[in-house]
């Protein structure tokens, strides 16, 4: 937002009944016809993103609170819209979306019965879908991918050159949106029995393109491999520091690298991360199709980076024994863990070891074959750790939260089946990483603020309060009550609660629920600090080749700081963090939803070979309608209500419980259960149970229980509330 943007909104806030055009101007001291034009676009871009609203006799106001609302909006195949805040959900009737579509951005007046109307959509969450060419009759028939879609029967048209063939895959775009969406079959991108084809459709249905546009490889294509003497001018020579890297085994972008040294005080530790900004200029294709991604995304058996591989895995990745450039956040860290000093600086450096997570954890553990083979290394190895155990432990002390969510780990064939699932280890190693990053994003993020530079922050409100008393109802049910003192909420309660019931066996469970009572992280311009990770300043710095926000905050390091840059003026800079913060956080969204709708693909295809085996798993979820039982290493199942034959069950929504009404059987929360797999869904892709061993009582088959039971169905499948669970999706970094 600019200077006189700012302006604009303070002077309407000072005024209790709006202002006119001429009265703005007079309270801006405005007299010059340039700042009569500048004040006219201002004041049309601020209505028509409706930051201000101007009525009938021309008077200019902010919207009252929560009368307009900027948010994205949920579509149930009613038809009906919905707008989930932190603290309320908002109905939007089907006839007042406008033409908004599932997913889309919206902005929403609100009543003051709290009934919403879509008054614009300002960016959508498809521009293209996916669809199969099947066979239906002697016709052949383009069935989209995207199942909300799907039943909305959108009219379909390709060029006349265009030949479908069954079985075919397409792309197609969004010519029209609305209730009745018209859409062009643009290119054909195989056959749907073509491997790894499942998961490009998932990809492209959440924009996310694995390939580059030609002007983008070709500036990627024309920088040098090689770091030449002339680039290293003007910067740190880390060379000679014993510095390494330590990533996943799979891993070929490598971001950040370290080096300590112990001193009297406690450690020197060198957090180096590759100086992507020096190849990606601002502007650029590159640049701009970067922004466009704002992430790599990770998914089964591929990466669809951020930059192309030449240089994510080229001159950007700091391979080992080569010379590559990169900025360094050089810490002095003292014994208890405290930072006691620390500078930035342009650097380069030569990697002398490429470690990998599992052989650290080995070493760690005292493994003898590691510990000769990387003798050479042991003492910064084993200084590292001791550094970042230091550092773990002052985050701790300020009341920093580790959910420690369990993540899946999925192996495939070369046919891109799965063939393996358990939950990703995640050792000594990964932690010891991780402190370091973080505490040299906190350094980076004290910096931009100190020095008022415009930057990207990552930033984690606190929780709202109703949906920690939610919680706590919950936890109090299942026999872990959490009490805070006062009502008040600090992270150090929250961390203490999560230790006390660490050795329980409901501990997965309660840490996730408690993990959804959090508001999301996202990128932000405002430094509004971290709740979970406890620092008032904090932002990402150390993945630049994978994360455009650690991109921009390399870049406004470079322009300010090392480059000296004298503006005063830094509007332009302001607004655009602020357009790079949206767009990374849409763009961080995006990459999770198909990270889990991936994950979700390859647990169905893996779980559909189990039809008919019996598990033992924990109740993890309970609607109306049924419930979730998670087995063994993540896999989620839904058990429907209607299918537990041997009484009628109620849900009691003070027990979250299913109740039954003759035998008073339960099931809730935390319950142990024997399920059999009775159903694979590929296409919404979903696992159902039954319990093991039930039986239809004379009881159960009541008719009049059972069209009570039909109705239900009914509703959740009008409502859009059918078997898909909420899943966890991998862990990102914080």
């Amino acid at each position: 937002m600019s200077k006189l943007e700012t302006k604009i909104i303070e002077v309407l806030k000072a005024s209790k009944r709006g202002l006119t055009r001429k009265q703005i101007e007079n309270t801006l001291g405005l007299t010059t016809s340039a700042d009569f034009v500048i004040l006219s676009k201002i004041l049309e871009e601020l209505e028509e993103n409706y930051s201000i609203l101007r009525n009938k006799g021309n008077v200019y106001t902010l919207p009252k609170e929560n009368e307009i609302i900027k948010s994205q909006i949920h579509i149930s195949r009613a038809g009906t819209g919905y707008i989930d805040l932190d603290n309320e959900t908002i109905i939007v009737d089907e006839n007042d979306t406008l033409n908004a579509m599932d997913g889309d951005t919206v902005i929403v007046q609100v009543n003051k019965y709290r009934e919403g109307k879509v008054v614009k959509v300002i960016d959508r969450a498809h521009t293209t879908y996916t669809g199969t060419f099947l066979r239906k009759g002697k016709a052949l028939k383009c069935v989209i991918d995207d199942p909300k879609v799907r039943e909305l029967e959108p009219s379909i048209r390709y060029d006349k050159s265009f030949t479908p063939v069954d079985g075919m895959k397409v792309v197609l775009s969004v010519l029209e949106y609305g209730r009745v969406p018209k859409l062009k079959v643009d290119k054909a991108i195989g056959h749907k029995d073509d491997p790894g084809m499942d998961i490009l459709s998932i990809l492209i249905n959440n924009e996310i393109i694995p390939d580059f546009p030609e002007e983008v490889i070709q500036e990627a294509e024309s920088i040098s491999q090689v770091v030449s003497d002339e680039q290293m001018q003007n910067r740190i020579d880390l060379t000679k520091i014993p510095t390494i890297t330590i990533d996943g085994d799979d891993s070929k972008d490598f971001d950040d690298a370290v080096a300590i040294e112990k001193t009297d005080f406690g450690w020197n530790l060198k957090v180096s991360i590759a100086d992507v900004s020096y190849y990606v200029k601002e502007g650029s294709p590159l640049d701009e199709e970067a922004f466009k991604r704002g992430t790599s995304v990770y998914v089964v058996d591929r990466v669809v980076p951020m930059l192309p591989h030449l240089l994510s895995n080229g001159i950007c990745s700091l391979n080992p024994e080569e010379v590559r450039l990169t900025m360094t956040c050089d810490m002095d860290i003292n014994k208890d863990g405290t930072v006691r000093d620390y500078k930035i600086y342009p650097s380069y450096i030569y990697s002398m070891e490429r470690m990998t997570y599992k052989k650290v954890n080995k070493f760690l553990d005292g493994d003898k074959e590691l510990r000769k083979e990387y003798e050479h290394i042991s003492s910064l190895l084993l200084d590292l750790t001791d550094c970042a155990d230091a550092i773990r432990s002052e985050r701790n002390r300020k009341g920093a939260i580790d959910f420690d969510s369990e993540e899946a780990e999925i192996f495939v064939n070369e046919n891109g089946f799965p063939i393996d699932v358990h939950v990703r280890e995640r050792g000594h190693g990964e932690r010891v990483i991780e402190d370091c990053m973080i505490v040299s994003n906190v350094c980076v993020a004290n910096f931009l603020q100190k020095n008022h530079i415009p930057g990207v922050y990552r930033v984690h409100a606190k929780p709202e309060a109703r949906k920690l008393q939610s919680f706590q109802n919950i936890a109090k049910i299942m026999g872990h009550p959490l009490i805070l003192e006062e009502g008040k909420s600090s992270q150090k309660q929250l961390q203490q609660y999560l230790w006390s019931i660490r050795d329980e066996e409901a501990y997965p469970l309660l840490s996730r629920m408690l993990l959804r009572c959090m508001q999301k992280a996202k990128y932000d311009e405002h430094c509004i600090g971290h709740y979970g990770i406890a620092e008032k300043e904090y932002l990402h710095f150390t993945s630049p080749i994978r994360r455009y926000p650690d991109l921009v905050v390399h870049r406004m390091l470079r322009k300010y700081y090392i480059d000296k840059h004298d503006e005063k003026d830094t509007s332009e800079d302001e607004a655009f963090v602020q357009s790079a913060s949206i767009q990374s956080s849409i763009r961080e969204r995006n990459a999770v939803d198909a990270e889990r709708d991936v994950d979700d693909l390859k647990k169905a295809e893996y779980m559909q070979e189990k039809i008919g085996v019996s598990y033992t798993g924990m109740i993890v979820s309970i609607t109306r309608y049924g419930f979730y039982v998670e087995i063994q290493d993540t896999i989620e199942g839904y058990v429907p209500a209607q299918t537990l034959l041997d009484d009628y069950y109620s849900y009691n929504e003070d027990a979250f419980a299913l109740v039954g009404l003759h035998n008073h059987k339960r099931y809730t929360l935390g319950d142990k259960v024997e399920v059999i797999v009775s159903e694979v869904n590929l296409e919404t892709r979903t696992i159902q149970f039954e319990i093991k061993g039930q039986k239809k009582t004379e009881r159960a088959s009541n008719t009049k229980q059972h069209k009570t039971r039909s109705r239900s169905q009914k509703y959740s499948e009008r409502t859009g509330n059918t078997n898909k669970g909420k899943k966890n999706g991998k862990r990102r970094k914080r």
